[in-house]
């Protein structure tokens, strides 16, 4: 290669490289633009500063919440088992429904790629879509204040995510011992069974256990909309202006959740 040439290739290296890291500048500001901008629309702009107040105000407001209030305590065991049973009531019964739209939308194994795998895929969005609260005011408004609206939000809104990753893993299974088990003649019973349940049963279960920790924190605020729980409580107590009785109601959501995390901790450990 000529000098001539060797420079030239120099040269284009340069401004190409010197174009990319333009081009990494040019998309950086714009990144950083939008993001003093949406600071500018939500916060700064958005915000009535007035009635906010001092600083001195605000921790004033704060400092109504510092307390305990221990007359409170020996009436939240009640609705702490109602919270945690709700959890578990909702994620089993997410699960049993699950089952059938996760089946429907693996597309390896829908029984209609242009029908049931399009509706699963539908069933999965919506779910996920609306927001728990959405579905507890649904169902509070079909069956009543109670704990029973609380479950059928809560396994209404743990369809998705569910059947989504259990979707995912039947999509992803190994098809030699499914192909297998058809060439001796096995149903499609046996081939589930036997063929792809053994591949994804860790998936699955673990699944499950994350979506059972996550809806003990959802069940914690079912009761706001008077899916009963420790939600209610906490209402009562916000309605009430007992702001020592509040902070006492959110400690209690704190135990049960910490209780959760480490129960689906060992029971992830166990399964996976």
């Amino acid at each position: 290669m000529t000098p001539s040439a060797i420079s030239a290739t120099v040269d284009r290296i340069v401004s190409e490289r010197l174009k990319a890291k333009a081009a990494r500048a040019g998309t950086y500001l714009v990144l950083l633009g939008l993001v003093l901008w949406s600071i500018q629309v939500t916060i700064i702009a958005d915000t009535d500063w007035h009635r906010l107040g001092s600083f001195a105000s605000v921790m004033r407001a704060v400092g109504r919440f510092v307390g305990v209030d221990f007359v409170l305590v020996p009436q939240l065991v009640q609705p702490m088992l109602e919270t945690f049973m709700m959890a578990c009531l909702g994620t089993v019964l997410g699960c049993f429904i699950s089952l059938p739209v996760a089946w429907l939308g693996a597309l390896n194994v829908t029984p209609s790629k242009y029908i049931a795998y399009p509706m699963g895929r539908f069933l999965m969005t919506l779910s996920r879509s609306i927001h728990e609260i959405v579905w507890a005011l649904i169902f509070v408004s079909a069956v009543g204040l109670g704990s029973l609206a609380g479950i059928l939000a809560l396994a209404c809104r743990s369809v998705g995510f569910i059947s989504k990753i259990s979707a995912e893993a039947i999509e992803n299974i190994d098809h030699k011992p499914v192909e297998a088990i058809r060439a001796v003649g096995g149903n499609n019973f046996q081939v589930m069974y036997y063929g792809i349940l053994p591949q994804i049963l860790a998936v699955v279960l673990g699944t499950i256990v994350f979506e059972w920790d996550i809806n003990i924190r959802r069940s914690a605020i079912m009761g706001l909309v008077g899916a009963g729980g420790l939600g209610l409580t906490f209402h009562r107590q916000m309605v009430m202006y007992n702001y020592p009785g509040v902070t006492t109601v959110i400690l209690a959501i704190l135990v049960l959740i910490l209780i959760g995390e480490v129960f689906s901790h060992f029971v992830r450990k166990a399964v996976i």
